[in-house]
């Protein structure tokens, strides 16, 4: 039995959101959650909690600020605004916000790990710096590079990773 037209359409649709992935939002996010962590410093009473949120509000807030841009800036001048282009704006720029959430969770669930404050930041760090070097690694692959350019552009995101990585023990010793 065929299926509904509508439901292959959803799919063909969805293959072609699939397809055509752009993956900077992940690895952009990816950093803006290592330099939050690097900025962090010391909180207070409730350090894990207060950087798990402070991960998540800033994804929030980068998701929107990029939206309110792709809405208003680029968008706006090439086609009127409608619910289709909102969502689809806020979809393409998901990857911003979803790439804070490994690195918060990391921080949430240290204490199971029995890890204090400081190897709590370190773990986000690491996880941050996985992400941004695993959406670069899933861009390059995406885009048909060939092992040599994805392996180029893992490098290039660790060394900018690292770098960012280095700033935190200028900045906290």
């Amino acid at each position: 039995m065929p299926r509904p037209r509508s439901t292959s359409a959803r799919a063909a649709r969805s293959a072609e959101r699939r397809a055509h992935a752009d993956y900077t939002g992940g690895v952009y996010g990816s950093m803006l959650a290592t330099s939050v962590v690097v900025g962090a410093g010391t909180f207070g009473p409730f350090p894990r909690v207060e950087l798990a949120v402070l991960l998540l509000l800033t994804g929030v807030v980068f998701w929107i600020a990029h939206i309110h841009a792709q809405l208003f800036g680029a968008r706006l001048a090439q086609q009127p605004l409608d619910s289709r282009v909102i969502r689809h704006v806020c979809r393409d720029e998901w990857p911003i916000l979803k790439a804070a959430v490994p690195p918060a969770a990391a921080v949430a669930l240290s204490p199971l790990l029995r890890l204090d404050v400081q190897a709590a930041v370190w773990l986000a760090l690491g996880v941050a710096l996985a992400g941004q070097v695993g959406w670069s690694v899933a861009a390059a692959r995406r885009a048909g590079a060939n092992t040599r350019m994805v392996a180029g552009a893992a490098a290039v995101n660790l060394v900018i990773g690292m770098l960012i990585v280095a700033f935190k023990l200028v900045v906290t010793h």
